[in-house]
């Protein structure tokens, strides 16, 4: 099929589902602290278990999640009751009377991320074909981050005419029926049906199965989340060259911009260089944004740094799921996304303790450095990998 073929109607209408899923979910989110701080006078403790719990929560859901997925009949609920959970628990959190009730809803609504995610990217995966499916998981992530950019600055606005916090949280709740509803209406069979499309029109090469040579594929995408410093470095870094916190959620905001605008691109890109090239000049990039911001002397050039992150996600995201799906094949798909999610997840963790211990001690410069060069390192591993996977025998 040709690499300009449109894409399938039930990747589009799923790209809607997470515009309005990610408004709802950003709404919220930023306003969590408030919350959890000012209104129920907890501390920051109580923030660092709840996200903790909420990602350990959600990782474990996609394990589980993705080994269910490759029974395709499962899929729709799966990713109906996913949503429907982040629907009911987020508006929830607005009657919360203590600060262990917002933990444990902000944890259900990440096991509900947990749940839908493994399906849906198999869904979409099924119903691509192959000389595309870059664009498809483009198309689909830079939904995803316009949501982000609409969510906070609607929360804003509301926040701006005195609904206040609570009235955030309970409105969410508008836009997460329509996430549900058009959930509901993309994957009535259209999934198995753009599957069958799929299968049809060209037969779809695999990567050698895990536990061969695609295993360390996975595995150098696995040590590349390790790597990542945490967002919430970037932002730290950027409080250190003086940038004004009222400034602070606009930077936010346009760095989901540049993500949004360069996802479906970035996915144009999976389908000319294959993953493997792409997910090089994705790490690539970051290296030297990350070597950028760490030396930057004021707040301007840092933002001009944090923006140019914007441009790593695209040329990673796309590729890594297109990478999963080719090796996971048509029956471990939904396993393999499972595995890919949970791992990304788990890995990041132990990841952010150690350069958030090397900022503080060593100082910003080190930690960045120090995240660059094992970036440099798996480049160069991944590199290597990726072809000798292309030279399979």
């Amino acid at each position: 099929m040709s690499s300009k073929a449109a894409l399938p109607p039930v990747v589009k209408s799923l790209g809607a589902v997470s515009f309005f899923n990610d408004l709802a979910s950003e709404m919220v989110y930023p306003l969590i602290p408030a919350l959890v701080t000012r209104t129920l006078g907890a501390g920051a403790v109580a923030l660092g278990v709840l996200d903790g719990l909420a990602e350990a929560a959600a990782s474990l859901a996609k394990l589980g999640a993705g080994w269910m997925a490759d029974r395709p009949g499962r899929r729709r609920p799966m990713v109906l009751l996913g949503y429907a959970i982040a629907t009911v628990t987020r508006p929830v959190m607005a009657l919360a009377s203590a600060a262990w009730q917002v933990v444990a809803l902000r944890a259900t609504d990440r096991l509900g991320k947990g749940l839908r995610t493994p399906p849906r990217d198999a869904v979409i995966a099924d119903a691509t074909p192959l000389a595309i499916r870059g664009r498809a998981f483009g198309f689909h992530r830079a939904m995803d981050h316009a949501g982000a950019v609409v969510g906070p600055l609607l929360a804003s606005a509301m926040l701006a005419v005195g609904v206040g916090v609570p009235g955030v949280f309970l409105w969410s709740v508008v836009p997460g029926v329509v996430v549900v509803v058009v959930a509901w209406w993309a994957l009535r069979g259209e999934g198995e049906k753009g599957k069958r499309e799929a299968l049809g029109s060209s037969p779809e090469p695999e990567l050698p199965a895990p536990g061969a040579k695609a295993s360390l594929l996975l595995a150098l995408v696995v040590g590349f989340a390790f790597a990542r410093m945490p967002e919430t470095l970037f932002l730290l870094r950027l409080q250190d060259l003086a940038l004004p916190v009222a400034l602070a959620p606009v930077v936010w905001a346009a760095l989901h911009v540049v993500r949004s605008l360069g996802s479906y691109p970035g996915g144009w890109l999976t389908d000319r260089l294959g993953s493997g090239r792409a997910m090089v000049l994705g790490w690539l990039i970051y290296a030297g944004v990350v070597l950028g911001l760490g030396a930057a002397g004021n707040a301007v050039v840092g933002v001009s740094w944090f923006l140019a992150f914007g441009l790593v996600g695209p040329a990673t995201e796309s590729a890594e799921r297109a990478l999963v799906a080719q090796v996971g094949g048509l029956r471990r798909r939904g396993r393999a996304f499972g595995i890919y999610h949970a791992s990304v997840g788990v890995a990041a963790l132990p990841g952010g303790l150690l350069f958030g211990a090397l900022y503080a001690r060593a100082g910003a410069r080190t930690a960045f450095a120090v995240s660059a060069g094992l970036s440099l390192a798996l480049c160069a591993a991944l590199f290597a990998a990726w072809a000798r996977v292309q030279r399979r025998p």
